[in-house]
């Protein structure tokens, strides 16, 4: 079962210095059918102005995934943490108990363009955590970023998925198989991708279930997209 959720079809905020699209429900956009996936909680794909950004604020019990796409995020937070992250990295952020951090463009003049992933972990109340890492030397077409143990240098998640970023070149083909009893959500960060013939591009999303593999062909250039396997 291959569903699609198109990117125009999410739900959408703006607030002057965040320009946000929302593919499940986030804030003030509720879409009862859109929920989540699996223990998929949230994909936002925000477009925060220069200097602007979110001020400290809390969570607790969820897992969150920062992906950069263009310019830089600088991050704070209530463990000591400072740093910035570029596209290329990937960030986790282990709320656990309670956590407070904040979120700013890093730069002056430029846009920053990311992705944030909130997923549900597999148990409440641990320590909150940190970690950051640089995958822009990887040359894989399709590399292990998260997982449940940090297997292949991934960062490590308290859930039981793991997430794959994916970057094609134009007519790149792979094939991707599901073990049973796994699902998959599929977010194109950018280009356009085929997926067992279904079309997909920038912002669209891409639910599987009940499938043995996929085969993911690129139509353009630079297609680049994250790959959730979930429980």
């Amino acid at each position: 079962m291959l569903r699609v959720r198109k990117s125009q079809d999410r739900g959408s905020a703006e607030h002057g210095w965040l320009h946000a699209k929302h593919t499940f429900s986030f804030s003030s956009y509720y879409d009862e059918e859109h929920m989540g996936f699996r223990n998929l909680r949230v994909i936002n794909e925000d477009i925060v102005e220069p200097a602007q950004g979110f001020p400290t604020h809390g969570h607790r019990n969820m897992e969150i995934i920062t992906y950069v796409l263009e310019g830089a995020l600088e991050h704070k937070d209530s463990l000591g943490t400072g740093s910035v992250i570029r596209p290329g990295e990937v960030q986790i952020m282990s709320a656990g108990k309670g956590i407070q951090h904040s979120e700013f463009n890093h730069s002056s003049e430029n846009l920053l363009h990311l992705l944030q992933i909130w997923i549900e972990p597999s148990i409440n109340g641990k320590e909150p955590s940190y970690a950051q890492k640089d995958f822009s030397a990887c040359k894989e077409k399709l590399k292990l970023v998260v997982s449940p143990n940090g297997e292949n240098d991934s960062l490590s998640i308290k859930q039981d998925v793991k997430l794959y970023r994916g970057i094609f070149a134009k007519n790149d083909i792979l094939k991707f198989t599901l073990l049973p009893s796994r699902h998959v959500w599929l977010q194109i960060a950018a280009g356009s991708l085929t997926v067992n013939g279904q079309q997909l591009s920038q912002g669209d999303g891409l639910a599987v279930s009940e499938e043995k593999e996929l085969m993911l062909e690129a139509k353009d250039e630079d297609c680049s997209f994250l790959l959730f396997d979930l429980c």
